[in-house]
């Protein structure tokens, strides 16, 4: 019994590089350093390669997670947009449905008809609009002409953008192009139908680039939108030195010189804010 324990200890010191052994063994003392040296690395790599792996992961979790966030600020700010017409008193229907053929208002886009006329009528409720947008109720609500003919015309507006315009009102809905976004975005500020605003500026912000930055800091200093103008205008300081040489910029000279002037003065205080915060002045 005795020498099997020997040999089992012999084996094991023979085995273990980290093992202090007898001078019968073949690791060195140099040998096992190298061994735990090895071993010290893999295991800070592998160590390494997981905080990696997990990090990414977090990250990921992190851009989903706040996706979500939005995803739900957005349902919330739709849910109580809709829930408007809920809370409006809605007797003027008498029950009815929201069918146009139960309308009691007619708008138009008063200069988008045959050789310049009234367009076709868009037909609505005016409980609808009273509930979406406080330019409409106070209009429909007060002894004004387009309270007494339950007829509203609306300028510099096409027939189309105007029924997409009613048609979000009762839906919170529209399918957007670049020119759709620009007409009801306009709609929008007119009416002040907020949660319309946002829906078209965030279209455009996520269509901005180089080529229509400068159209669209224009559009959005027109129409008080401060998320485009802010993104219009990181976008055009990015690309400064090619900025006299778009013909947008001509033309907003030509047509807005007051305008270039904020414009130039906003570059020059950005270029200030960044050198300050990198200590370069």
């Amino acid at each position: 019994m005795h020498r099997m324990r020997a040999r089992r200890s012999h084996r094991f010191h023979h085995d273990d590089p980290g093992s202090e052994s007898d001078s019968s063994t073949p690791w060195t003392a140099s040998m096992r350093h190298k061994f735990r040296e090895e071993n010290e690395y893999r295991g800070a790599s592998f160590w390494m390669d997981c905080y990696e792996k997990v990090s990414k992961t977090a990250e990921k979790y992190k851009r989903a997670t706040e996706e979500h966030k939005r995803e739900i600020e957005d349902l919330k700010a739709k849910n109580f947009f809709l829930r408007l017409w809920i809370q409006t008193d809605h007797d003027d229907l008498g029950g009815r449905s929201h069918d146009p053929g139960f309308s009691d208002v007619v708008l138009f886009a008063a200069e988008d008809g045959p050789n310049g006329g009234q367009s076709k009528p868009v037909l609505a409720h005016r409980a609808v609009l009273a509930s979406r947008s406080p330019v409409f109720k106070a209009m429909l609500e007060h002894e004004v002409k387009e309270s007494q003919s339950n007829t509203i015309k609306i300028s510099e507006v096409s027939y189309d953008a105007l029924r997409a315009f009613v048609n979000y009102l009762y839906c919170a809905e529209a399918f957007l192009d670049q020119q759709m976004a620009y007409d009801l975005l306009a709609l929008a500020e007119r009416y002040q139908v907020v949660h319309l605003k946002a829906y078209c500026e965030k279209f455009l912000v996520s269509k901005l680039k180089w080529d229509n930055s400068i159209v669209n800091y224009a559009f959005a200093h027109q129409h008080n939108a401060k998320l485009l103008l802010k993104a219009a205008l990181s976008l055009i300081i990015v690309n400064k030195d090619k900025l006299k040489k778009r013909p947008e910029y001509s033309e907003l000279i030509k047509k807005d010189p007051c305008l270039v002037v904020e414009l130039l003065e906003a570059c020059l205080a950005k270029q200030e804010n960044t050198a300050c915060s990198t200590g370069t002045i």
